[in-house]
């Protein structure tokens, strides 16, 4: 049996860093083009309110001192000692420049050995990466840029209102590797308008443009959103537990085996949530897909074989 059958976040991180480390979200008050006007007024069908940040504290405290009570906390909890700050809800390069060279210089810490910073493709822009990398090299932090993909199937991406199509993500992409960043796509491996194809050419695109990292999300569904009105009205159903795990066994097959996941499945609140992982914790989803990669021997890269020209051998 392998030990690891796919490329685990925290042992990446040990393996970079030494030590165990620990990401801290920090929430600001942002928003996305897709909710103040510009492209759209109500956000992805799938956004609620609060969007990503549940478990944030609130965006009205300034940034040192969200990192420093949440820091402080898992300091003495854990014994920790290095930090990942990580602007996590809404689209935190959706805002003045100025501003945003003021929050990330806030969050510079000699205890904080990297940045994260959650974003739509669309809203990747070189004045901000230029000044990322001014960052990377003034402070010795490391840059991630997490992008929020969902889908690589146009059609979908229309349907859910993402307000971007593949090529924003494609270009992207190639603006950001043009920096020493990281970059982490977000993806929803059951959204009710992908098929198992759309998932592994999912897999196969995130492989092909050298992305580093991925994290899959189960989609939730949020009371008092779009997709959770449709939901009510049953416009569309949810796949079972079982082919959620099989799409993620098979993504995973398919993926490029250097990329580390930092997830295989998310997590929601419980209030305000019609449907959440199918009642299931998400630890014990994981335990599923752990199960059936032993079973049948299954690894991530297993079938990576197909760019370079390997696709015609």
């Amino acid at each position: 049996m392998l030990e690891n059958r796919y490329r685990i976040y925290s042992q990446h991180l040990k393996d970079k860093y030494g030590e165990k480390v620990y990401k801290i979200p920090i929430q600001l008050s942002v928003t996305c083009p897709n909710r103040d006007g510009l492209l759209g007024s109500r956000g992805c069908i799938f956004c609620g309110e609060k969007g990503a940040g549940f478990e944030n504290l609130e965006s009205s405290i300034p940034v040192k001192d969200q990192l420093k009570q949440n820091i402080e906390y898992i300091s003495k909890k854990y014994k920790a000692k290095k930090f990942i700050a990580y602007f996590q809800n809404f689209t935190n390069t959706y805002m003045p420049l100025d501003e945003f060279k003021k929050y990330i210089r806030d969050a510079c810490r000699d205890d904080v050995v990297e940045i994260a910073i959650s974003t739509r493709p669309d809203c990747i822009k070189d004045e901000y990466l230029s000044f990322l990398d001014e960052i990377k090299r003034e402070k010795n932090i490391n840059i991630t840029i997490e992008l929020g993909l969902q889908s690589v199937n146009y059609k979908t991406l229309e349907k859910i209102e993402r307000g971007h199509t593949l090529a924003e993500f494609i270009d992207a992409m190639w603006m950001i590797k043009r920096y020493d960043f990281q970059v982490c796509v977000h993806m929803i491996l059951n959204l009710p308008w992908d098929t198992l194809e759309d998932i592994i050419e999912g897999a196969k695109i995130l492989s092909s443009l050298r992305v580093d990292q991925v994290k899959l999300h189960s989609l939730y569904i949020v009371e008092n959103s779009v997709m959770g009105n449709m939901y009510k009205n049953n416009e569309f159903e949810i796949i079972p537990l079982d082919e959620y795990v099989d799409r993620v066994v098979i993504f995973l097959e398919y993926l490029n085996p250097n990329m580390v996941l930092q997830r295989l499945v998310g997590r929601a609140p419980k209030e305000e949530t019609l449907f959440c992982n199918w009642n299931t914790s998400w630890w014990k989803i994981k335990d599923y897909i752990d199960e059936k990669m032993d079973r049948e021997d299954s690894y991530q890269g297993k079938k990576f074989n197909y760019l370079g020209g390997k696709g015609l051998e």
